[in-house]
């Protein structure tokens, strides 16, 4: 059923790990423009809004002002200059995020042509896990998953092995 509704395993496995932590009466606000997740998320009976692509190092008024019970960010605090702020103004008490590791074998994603499409941070589990007890957050459960490419060569052979996201769930005390 999954392989030909979602476009990938990244999405089977957070569908997954959302439907085992949250109830589809909780109002989440995805941040990041809607894009095909949230999309996926609507279909399957979650209550989403999404911010509007604002600039969220500098403006966090969304977070502020909207009304929701819990907050998703997926492969948003890598694209973040300071995700420290964000969930210190995030005013509710849950979050999923999920962000791709860093990987030995490979630098840092950068786009030289689209501004949005930066990665500033690739994160180490540990970092996002200290980021999150930093500001507040104890992490529920927690998965890490791989991403395979249909490419040969190392890298790729690589992939298959290499975890490459962090999908976490965690609560404010």
């Amino acid at each position: 059923m999954y392989e030909k509704t979602f476009p990938n395993k990244r999405f089977k496995l957070t569908l997954q790990f959302l439907e085992k932590h949250l109830s589809k009466s909780e109002s989440i606000l995805d941040l990041g423009i809607a894009n095909p997740f949230s999309k996926i998320m609507t279909e399957k009976g979650f209550q989403v809004k999404n911010t509007f692509g604002e600039d969220l190092d500098i403006d966090q008024s969304r977070l502020k002002n909207e009304d929701y019970t819990v907050v998703t960010a997926f492969e948003i605090f890598e694209h973040l200059l300071n995700p420290f702020t964000v969930l210190q103004n995030i005013k509710s008490d849950k979050i999923f995020i999920s962000i791709p590791l860093r990987l030995w074998f490979s630098s840092a994603y950068k786009s030289k042509t689209d501004l949005w499409d930066r990665h500033y941070h690739e994160f180490e589990d540990w970092q996002l896990d200290w980021l999150l007890e930093k500001t507040g957050f104890t992490i529920v459960d927690c998965i890490k998953f791989t991403h395979p490419v249909k490419k040969i060569g190392l890298r790729p052979l690589l992939r298959f092995f290499t975890n490459r996201y962090y999908l976490v769930y965690a609560v404010r005390k």
